[in-house]
């Protein structure tokens, strides 16, 4: 069948297209030919056009500025502890949905973790600091009573902030994370199950041999999209964590071009920081899918 002809057919599907195909085209692309401001020395008052060329010069400004490598480092350490605790736990949860039979507890449970999603993080940075402050916080309060007046700067200390972010991120988001895991679940055949218990297969081993394999393409997809987002570790949150006393640690990429793009100005030194996070991302994107074909899977390309 020619162009022509699958058009004529199937032409009113082409037109509801159209409305998705415009949105793209307008918010997504669109927007991208602004990235050639990495490129230029941006002046707001000789505009976009009249704003002269520079190369690489932002680039080359970054990479060898004294905030590169620390900045690199807390976004990677940040990405990194993510993926070790975070990424694992809705899938942990979902197993564990999974083999609670009792339907009502099952929804309720299921209800009360997706509640935090929908918190805002100024909200959950509000909960923090009620409890952790050391001028009346809830639980320094708990620790003076049995440490005689003894309290803990978890807000100050730049040892406590990653622990802190990574706490927030599995209370706020792995309920919610687990929709796609219990979507996945839902489509086991229950008949593999029935078939091993004939065999004498216990709880574990049924989701060893059956559950883990049979929602392995969906672990692998959600796993490169994860890493894919590895340069971003959640600006609204690590914004609001940062202090004088923790930004050391704190400051990481997403903060750092709002930092030096809204309130320095530096507009085009901030959207070359941005376009290299997000070269980054798609190469490990790339890298990751083609890893993932590599050992037998569908990748997400």
């Amino acid at each position: 069948m020619n162009i022509k002809k699958s058009v004529q057919r199937y032409k009113w599907l082409y037109v509801m297209l159209i409305p998705g195909v415009v949105y793209y085209l307008v918010f997504k692309f669109g927007p991208m030919f602004g990235l050639l401001a990495a490129f230029k020395d941006y002046q707001p008052m000789r505009g976009f056009f009249g704003s002269p060329w520079v190369g690489m010069k932002h680039f080359i400004r970054f990479f060898t500025g004294n905030s590169f490598w620390r900045i690199l480092k807390n976004t990677l350490v940040i990405s990194g502890l993510n993926l070790i605790f975070y990424f694992p736990a809705p899938i942990l949860i979902a197993l564990l949905l999974n083999e609670v039979r009792v339907k009502w507890f099952k929804t309720a449970v299921q209800s009360v973790l997706y509640v935090p999603h929908f918190l805002s993080w100024v909200v959950i940075t509000g909960i923090s600091y009620a409890l952790l402050t050391t001028d009346g916080g809830v639980l320094n309060n708990v620790i003076a009573d049995m440490t005689g007046g003894k309290t803990v700067n978890f807000l100050g200390s730049e040892k406590w902030l990653y622990p802190l972010v990574v706490f927030q991120n599995v209370w706020k988001e792995s309920g919610w994370g687990t929709i796609i895991f219990m979507a996945a679940l839902a489509g086991i055949d229950i008949e593999m199950y029935e078939a091993a218990k004939l065999d004498g297969a216990n709880r574990l081993q049924q989701i060893m041999y059956i559950t883990l394999p049979a929602i392995r393409s969906t672990i692998i997809t959600m796993l490169i999209l994860r890493l894919g987002k590895v340069m971003e570790t959640g600006f609204d949150q690590l914004l609001l964590m940062q202090n004088p006393m923790n930004r050391n640690v704190a400051e990481v990429i997403d903060t750092y071009v709002y930092s030096m793009g809204m309130k320095n100005g530096q507009l085009s030194f901030a959207t070359a920081v941005g376009l290299f996070k997000s070269v980054i991302g798609l190469i490990l994107v790339l890298a990751s899918d083609r890893a993932a074909k590599k050992v037998g899977d569908e990748g997400l390309l």
